[in-house]
């Protein structure tokens, strides 16, 4: 698939096939998310795989809008090491989390991004769960799996909202 196909294909996924995601695919996820940008290149992110039913099903219950997750074979959780970069590792780990929803798209997968951070509680208790160390803070959790929904490409470009030299 060309990149700008992956890109403009690209939608949220949220139901899922009843099969299991490769373990050389999800390597794969890994590894475009670790390709992302980072502020003086501190590459501040971590990367918990998240394969248990059990797991999946504690997230549901922390995060209201996660209820993909009982369908969802996979999912990844992209935390952020505070102690690397204080400053910019919700950025990073958002870069990071786009390449690995690009690559989704381009494997063939779904996915979608549920947020934890900011909302504070949702982030100590997802951290809790999954037993980060102080210094690691969980951005969000990653639900992957094979589509069962497809998506359609889709440009959002906007001239109103772009500005030249000034507003």
């Amino acid at each position: 698939m060309e990149f700008s196909e992956v890109l403009f294909k690209r939608r949220s996924i949220r139901k899922y096939e009843d099969r299991d995601v490769s373990e050389d695919k999800m390597k794969k996820l890994i590894r475009a998310g670790k390709s992302a940008p980072s502020a003086n290149n501190k590459q501040p992110w971590h990367f918990v795989v998240i394969r248990s039913e059990e797991t999946r099903r504690k997230i549901m219950d922390i995060h209201p809008y996660s209820s993909m997750l009982a369908e969802a074979p996979a999912a990844i959780s992209v935390c952020g090491n505070i102690d690397k970069s204080e400053s910019y590792w919700v950025q990073d780990c958002s870069a990071a989390t786009q390449n690995i929803l690009l690559m989704a798209e381009n494997l063939g997968l779904g996915a979608v991004w549920l947020g934890l951070h900011p909302r504070r509680e949702r982030r100590e208790e997802v951290a809790d769960m999954l037993d980060l160390p102080e210094n690691i803070r969980p951005l969000n959790i990653i639900a992957v799996g094979h589509p069962a929904e497809s998506s359609h490409r889709v440009d959002r470009y906007d001239p109103d909202k772009v500005h030249y030299e000034n507003w």
